[in-house]
């Protein structure tokens, strides 16, 4: 019984080394860059390796890093498609795609609208319609600041205008 808690009681560096480097790796998953958690993650399973190494051998070692990146992509996987379907609280950290479609939707109502060209668009600018000033993209042309202009179409977040002549 002594020599089985002094085998566990020696391997325990080993394992708290690759416990606490596959916890920072997934920490840095969630972290914008490459910084601190993520180098010091890599230290921490290189020094879990190495002891594997010393204490079982090479062949174990190498089972021992096989086995944990299996782990880590598995578990990266897990997190990410349960944050990205927003379950978890990590959620908030994605951007839906139909939130983008109702920014689209929104937009759309501007189609066939005319303001009034507050810059010079070269053909990017800034236009008011009705006290709202949005930034516009001509269909090619130049249009001068005060010139008429009227909302063709809307792709995405970009508006596309076209000059127009007031009567």
């Amino acid at each position: 019984m002594a020599y089985l808690f002094a085998n566990i009681a020696a391997n325990i560096p080993m394992t708290l080394c690759l416990l606490f480097g596959a916890l920072l790796l997934v920490a840095e998953v969630f972290l914008p860059g490459f910084g601190l958690p993520g180098i010091a993650g890599i230290v921490f399973v290189a020094v879990g390796v190495v002891l594997a190494w010393l204490t079982f051998g090479p062949l174990v070692a190498v089972a021992v890093l096989l086995v944990l990146i299996a782990v880590l992509a598995v578990l990266v996987t897990w997190v990410v498609n349960a944050a990205s379907e927003g379950k978890g609280r990590y959620c908030r950290i994605f951007l839906k795609e139909k939130d983008e479609l109702h920014i689209n939707q929104d937009m759309e109502v501007l189609v066939g609208r005319t303001g009034i060209a507050t810059s010079v668009l070269r053909p990017a600018g800034i236009a008011d319609f009705d006290g709202v000033r949005l930034n516009v993209v001509t269909e090619g042309g130049f249009a001068d600041q005060g010139a008429h202009v009227q909302v063709v179409r809307v792709e995405g977040a970009r508006i596309v205008v076209r000059p127009v002549k007031v009567q």
